[in-house]
């Protein structure tokens, strides 16, 4: 602004002494040969610079009112015009200073009315829009929300293979590469790009045949295991519009299942081999019964040897079955009220004796195998009628110190202790169900314990299964901490174009953007200062998805200066034990592959990241975008384009300043603010954007 001032105060002095210049010369043109005789006498030296003089106090004194007149009038209006585009666009809170003549400050107070009048407008309209909004977007809060409860990973692509929705359980299945899962991101980052298009493909000539629009596979992803996949169409005008992915780690599963056919074989094979043998010696005794009894004795000693390894293999195998079985059912957090009504059920239905209650603590919550313990009840219940003829038992729940007091009670006939440590380590074999598992397994696995023992005043006696308490109440899967529900989903992705070429010709309203930001030891990456901290959130369809975000503590590997700790706060022992920035920044690149990278004063934060790409192995080439540049470009006579500055302006909260995330979350705020008064400057493609920041004077400033 100054130098348009001091330029066009040059222009109107120059001007006006060409003026005066071309009057006198005019002036003395029409002179009359005497009378230019006469002038020529009168214009002595003195006289001239006296004139002359004169002419430039006059051009001084006019370029002063000119100078004045422009600080009253062009700059108040330059900024009465920022200002209203600033209200129009990014800010609408935001109000205009009257200054300037009369005039202007009439308009400035016009445009803040007219601010208010619209502002006032725009709460009525938007609550009209949130309640015409308010059942879809229930419906999608619906969908989000059992999404992100379902227990099964649900990731869903649209036709190229971005993922649009996914939910908690997706997160953790994929927790060691989870900066491959993201919002607008390929599905091939996480699966095996063949095995998803093979798919697809069948998902289509099922479409096109009038089938079940469904199919599975397994794979391997990169972190290892295996996956079974189920694939579902998501259908849209009779054609293919996306696919649902339903994800099940099956590693163990499968594992188990070669264990148990292994198991099986060995059995099968040792058992063939044995009864040969015993087949063998067997008919030998058979077809020479007048044999010498030492060679009988050592046929005999061949069937009772083999017999025994036979018992031997089957313990093994039961005891092998018995250790996956504990696998295959894990404790869980259960109501003591339903473990027992579970139990109950069982005996009635297994064996068709009589329950009832006796004492059961209905607020009571425990930590069981609710179908291993239900088995062993009806166990001992089962042989309880089968060997003493009861023919009811009682089921008492009780709270203990730090455990669940669970008993079987009867009355009858009392147990020896011989007979009740047979049943605790006799496989289930009872009312026609068999099972590997004992009650000391099954109590064993609980951490807890069991005994017998009698009440003779009640003239009673009772098992008691002391099992481990709940950690709390009924609760669900907890969610990992975030500031809101993470955005799991964004079905504006449906409609978006999978090339990622040519970006710079594609509108920033359709652009992914990662914004990020470094704390440092220093303020000289090229003199050795390091990254010692790293924060950063992806922007999706002008979304900010505050549920992905980056950050990560840095070991630097050399001290902190005692300026920069005043600054951000981090403090040597906060890096002890954290890793390196070559392991920090292929994960950060991972995060932020096919994005543009958006950042405030980005040169500085670039700077930092390019030394290091020799290092990782990686290039960090994605067009950059900085919101210093921008805000320059938007505002060029703001005094400050330091981003508490541009966020005041915009009106967006500042929180968790020179923290990376923090300030990378400032960042985004502040630019998704930007588009729309980009857009108004005719600013709407990155090849526009870059072009317009490449022209400010910050974007020659280097590090």
């Amino acid at each position: 602004m100054n130098a348009r001032l001091a330029a066009a105060v040059t222009l109107f002095a120059g001007a006006a002494l060409a003026v005066i210049a071309a009057g006198a010369a005019a002036l003395v043109a029409d002179l009359a040969p005497e009378e230019r005789a006469q002038l020529a006498s009168l214009a002595t030296p003195a006289r001239i610079g006296l004139a002359a003089v004169f002419a430039a106090a006059l051009v001084a004194v006019l370029g002063v009112l000119l100078w004045r007149l422009f600080e009253q009038t062009v700059g108040p209006a330059a900024r009465l015009a920022g200002g209203a585009r600033l209200i129009a666009g990014a800010n609408p809170g935001h109000r205009i200073a009257p200054e300037g003549l009369p005039e202007l400050r009439d308009a400035a107070a016009g445009v803040n009315a007219l601010a208010e009048s619209h502002a006032a407008l725009q709460a009525d309209l938007d609550a009209k829009i949130a309640a015409a909004r308010a059942d879809l977007e229930n419906e999608r809060t619906r969908l989000a929300a059992l999404m992100s409860e379902l227990a099964q990973a649900v990731v869903v692509c649209n036709r190229e293979g971005r993922i649009l929705l996914y939910n908690a359980a997706a997160q953790r299945l994929f927790a060691g590469d989870g900066a491959a899962l993201g919002l607008g991101r390929s599905v091939f980052g996480l699966l095996d790009r063949a095995l998803v298009v093979h798919a697809v493909d069948e998902l289509e000539r099922r479409l096109g045949a009038g089938q079940e629009q469904a199919t599975q596979f397994v794979t391997a992803p990169p972190a290892g295991g295996l996956l079974r996949v189920h694939a579902a169409a998501v259908i849209a005008q009779d054609r293919l519009d996306g696919y649902v992915l339903l994800l099940a780690d099956v590693t163990t599963e499968i594992e188990a299942d070669a264990r148990r056919v292994a198991l099986f074989q060995g059995l099968t094979e040792t058992t063939r081999a044995a009864l040969a043998n015993i087949r063998a010696a067997i008919e030998n005794l058979l077809e020479y019964p007048d044999m010498a009894p030492e060679r009988r004795a050592r046929f005999a000693g061949i069937i009772r040897d083999e017999a025994v390894r036979l018992s031997e293999r089957l313990d093994g195998a039961t005891a092998a079955l018995s250790e996956e079985l504990k696998v295959q059912w894990p404790l869980e957090d259960v109501r003591g009220e339903d473990l027992v009504t579970l139990a109950r059920r069982r005996v009635e239905s297994r064996h068709g004796l009589l329950t009832k209650l006796e004492d059961v603590d209905a607020a009571l919550w425990v930590r069981a195998d609710s179908f291993s313990l239900a088995q062993g009840l009806a166990y001992l219940a089962g042989r309880l009628k089968d060997e003493f003829e009861i023919r009811e038992v009682r089921f008492r729940l009780q709270r203990g110190e730090r455990h669940a007091h669970l008993d079987l009670l009867w009355r009858g006939a009392p147990l020896s202790s011989e007979t009740a440590f047979a049943w605790e380590n006799d496989a289930f074999r009872a009312g026609g169900e068999d099972s590997p598992l004992t009650l000391k397994a099954v109590v064993e696995r609980h951490g807890g314990e069991s005994w017998y023992r009698r009440d003779l005043p009640s003239q009673s006696a009772y098992f008691r299964f002391v099992l481990p308490l709940a950690g709390t109440a009924p609760r669900g899967r907890v969610a990992a901490a975030t500031a809101s529900r993470p955005e799991f989903y964004d079905f504006d992705l449906f409609r978006a174009s999978a090339a990622y070429s040519a970006l710079d010709e594609r509108p920033l309203a359709e652009l992914g953007f990662t914004v990020f930001d470094t704390e440092t030891t220093g303020l000289q990456p090229s003199a050795g200062d390091e990254i010692i901290s790293l924060g950063a959130v992806r922007i999706v369809n002008g979304r900010l998805l505050t549920g992905e975000t980056f950050e990560q503590l840095v070991d630097p590997d050399r001290p902190l200066s005692p300026e920069s700790v005043a600054v951000h706060g981090i403090t040597p022992d906060l890096l002890d034990g954290q890793p390196r920035i070559v392991e920090v920044l292929p994960r950060f690149h991972r995060f932020a592959e096919e994005t543009v990278l958006v950042g405030h004063n980005a040169a500085f934060d670039m700077r930092f990241l390019q030394i290091k790409e020799p290092v990782i192995g990686l290039r960090f080439d994605q067009p950059v975008l900085d919101t210093l540049l921008l805000s320059q470009v938007l505002d060029p006579q703001a005094q400050s384009h330091g981003l508490e500055a541009i966020a005041a302006r915009l009106g967006v909260d500042v929180v968790g300043r020179h923290t990376a995330l923090g300030d990378a979350l400032v960042t985004a705020d502040v630019f998704l603010r930007m588009l729309p008064l980009l857009a108004q400057r005719g600013i709407r493609t990155l090849g526009e954007a870059r072009t317009a920041s490449q022209a400010t004077q910050y974007a020659r400033v280097a590090y």
